[in-house]
């Protein structure tokens, strides 16, 4: 291990109450280090590892973005098409009309409503996305913006998204996603549900034992668990969208989805999708507040040295980041299995200044 880079997480989790920490970098060819800190499960005492699973939530939606241009690569996908070509229900009001690429680059003017119980406790059945969609969009206002104008980061157009993708793929969303990118990319220990051999993290959110009556209000039925060590456990779920943050994997397969797109639509000698098509999704041309968007990928304003883009994927009882250095030809994940939040700078600077080769 680099010199540090205990000291650095352990001080991390300590500050933000962190309980379980998994980690990786990557560059082009390889995995260069992958590792584990603290705990996957308090109760049990079970040790977060480089292969321990966690809630991907919106680091999904690079995958999903992935698939979509995949989709348009075969010639079955118009990106520039209305979304209502696709899916009547999406139809925006007015004269203009969002196309597929505005629902992955945020201009598509679509609201982002708080999705908090849009979950459900795994065992209760699958989600049924279309449903979910046809519901929200329903709702008065569901196209709030202007189209095409500003980014505005919208988990309800990656819902839609995945619906768009089904209906032009002819199949489900997770089985042209896992037959398109998860499978080529050798993604085989990452879904859109929990493996039954997985070692799964335990998702916890810290607060104090008074807000628990509110949180099992907010919290889908059954999904609120035990309490341990100041945190709240969560029972396992599964987000009822799966393009917008339905993934469940580990660090070496998040690492797996970095060297892809390190390798220009490339690995280990599989093509997924052109190097023109992937330098497109990293071009920040959508200007959002606060975010700059591309297709799939962000950047946010943070003191950050270099050339890089990002997706966060935050949720009940999680918090991830996946980040592409392009210039260092490096990639980085880490996945934790809280919902505090941190300033991952410094060990992100620790990580892309080690010497790994």
């Amino acid at each position: 291990m680099h010199a540090g880079l205990l000291d650095a997480v352990t001080s991390l989790r300590r500050r933000a109450h962190v309980p379980g920490l998994s980690l990786a970098v990557v560059d082009r060819d390889r995995l260069v280090f992958a590792g584990g800190f603290g705990a996957a499960d308090l109760a049990g005492g079970r040790p977060a590892t480089p292969s321990t699973a966690y809630l991907w939530f919106s680091l999904s939606k690079l995958v999903t973005a992935t698939a979509a241009l995949r989709l348009a690569e075969e010639g079955r996908l118009d990106l520039d098409a209305p979304v209502g070509t696709y899916v009547d229900h999406l139809t925006a009001p007015g004269p203009r009309q969002p196309t597929v690429r505005q629902l992955l680059d945020h201009t598509a003017g679509l609201a982002n409503p708080l999705p908090i119980r849009w979950a459900h406790a795994a065992g209760d059945g699958a989600p049924d996305p279309a449903a979910l969609l046809r519901r929200v969009m329903s709702r008065r206002r569901a196209y709030r913006y202007p189209v095409g104008e500003s980014a505005r980061y919208t988990n309800l157009g990656y819902l839609a998204a995945g619906e768009v993708i089904s209906t032009a793929a002819g199949r489900p969303f997770e089985e042209y996603v896992r037959q398109a990118v998860l499978g080529p990319a050798g993604m085989h220990r990452t879904g859109f549900a929990y493996r039954p051999d997985a070692n799964a993290a335990t998702g916890y959110v810290r607060a104090p034992r008074a807000a628990d009556p509110v949180l099992r209000r907010l919290l889908p039925a059954g999904v609120a668990g035990p309490r341990h060590a100041g945190h709240l456990a969560l029972n396992r779920f599964h987000v009822d969208g799966p393009a917008y943050g339905g993934l469940v994997g580990d660090v070496l397969d998040a690492g797996r989805f970095l060297r892809l797109h390190l390798g220009d639509g490339e690995i280990d000698g599989t093509r997924i999708l052109r190097p023109e098509t992937t330098r497109a999704m990293r071009e920040l041309n959508r200007k959002g507040k606060p975010f700059d968007h591309g297709v799939g990928w962000f950047r946010r304003p943070t003191r950050g040295r270099g050339d890089w883009v990002e997706h966060l994927g935050t949720g009940a009882g999680f918090w991830n980041i996946m980040r592409l250095y392009p210039d260092r030809g490096l990639g980085v994940v880490v996945m934790t299995n809280s919902t505090s939040g941190f300033d991952v700078e410094p060990l992100f600077e620790l990580l892309v200044e080690a010497p790994w080769s």
